[in-house]
């Protein structure tokens, strides 16, 4: 705080006063503000700041990931700022985008808006899938945007160390690049530094569910494919060839596909509860060669509702879990 001030002048006439103590109430005030201040910094978190502690803003209760906060900003043009920006930055690739407040409405909800963009560099995410195959079901990369009720517009994605922890990955360059070329596209495009939640890493394969085959992974993604095209309710947003990926950089992977789809009737509840939600959605299943058959991998709904703090009796995640143990089944052919 900047206390500095221009000097106090006195009447020239009128000698300066001597120096007084203050009055015992002035100095009553001032003790109890100080002990006010210590007490509030011991119940801070280690990442909590003297401005989080003053202004009772506290980081977003969401774990995993880096995010900014702009205000007085507009969704749509961060959003057109930042998307352009990810157009012109080869060799990335936007995979899909989709406009969650949309898609809520055309189901029947009011949500606010809410947009999340997918895209990916396969020179920096084959080398994390060259360490665990199951890094996959974290990419491509994904940036969220809402605004939230405040009208603040968050931009939010996946930090690194969130993707360290939960695939067990060492960082040989790629996951620094991954950060520091996410940091700046938020940051320059929104004008705004970005922190990371409280909480960013979590267990390994946290939250994963994985299910096992014998045939090979061409017939098992078939087989889930064609379960989730039968389903009218749902919609394919993307599909990744994640070797075929790899090879466009000269570099190689077991078979690894990735299909992405969803139906705004279960996946909005979920960000009516908290939008930020809307970086896990749609849902995205991983199917790969582990060496000796097929896995098929997604995320587990309980687990997704844990991370964005969401009502554990919302009855979303028990629908959502069953129509993917479904497909799992279907895939592996149970």
């Amino acid at each position: 705080m900047n206390t500095s001030g221009g000097a106090l002048r006195f009447n020239s006439v009128i000698p300066p006063p001597q120096t007084k103590s203050p009055p015992k109430t002035m100095k009553f005030f001032k003790l109890l503000f100080l002990v006010c201040l210590l007490l509030s910094f011991a119940a801070c978190d280690d990442e909590d700041t003297l401005v989080d502690v003053i202004t009772g803003n506290e980081p977003v209760d969401v774990t995993g990931i880096t995010y900014a906060e702009a205000e007085d900003q507009s969704l749509a043009t961060i959003y057109t700022d930042v998307r352009t920006a990810l157009a012109d930055a080869e060799p990335i690739t936007i995979v899909a985008e989709v406009d969650h407040s949309r898609s809520a409405a055309n189901a029947g909800f009011a949500l606010r808006p809410t947009r999340v963009i997918l895209f990916g560099n396969p020179a920096l995410g084959t080398p994390l899938m060259q360490q665990n195959m199951m890094a996959g079901l974290d990419l491509p990369q994904k940036i969220v945007f809402y605004q939230a009720e405040d009208d603040d517009v968050i931009v939010a994605y996946n930090s690194t160390e969130y993707l360290a922890s939960r695939h067990g990955l060492t960082d040989d360059g790629e996951l620094t690049m991954i950060g520091n070329a996410l940091s700046g596209f938020v940051e320059d495009n929104t004008g705004e530094n970005v922190a990371n939640s409280a909480d960013v890493r979590v267990d390994r394969d946290a939250g994963i569910v994985t299910a096992t085959s014998d045939d090979d992974v061409a017939t098992v993604y078939g087989r889930l494919r064609a379960a989730v095209s039968a389903n009218t309710d749902l919609t394919i947003v993307a599909e990744l060839d994640h070797a075929a990926n790899a090879a466009s950089v000269d570099m190689e992977l077991p078979p690894s596909r990735l299909i992405v789809f969803g139906n705004p009737r279960v996946g909005t509840p979920f960000m009516l509860d908290e939008q930020a939600a809307g970086l896990d959605l749609p849902v995205k299943m991983l199917v790969f060669d582990n060496g000796n058959g097929t896995t098929i991998a997604y995320n587990d709904p309980a687990y997704l509702a844990d991370r964005f703090d969401i009502d554990d009796d919302l009855p979303a995640i028990a629908t959502m879990r069953t129509a993917l143990q479904n497909f799992a089944d279907a895939a592996m052919d149970n």
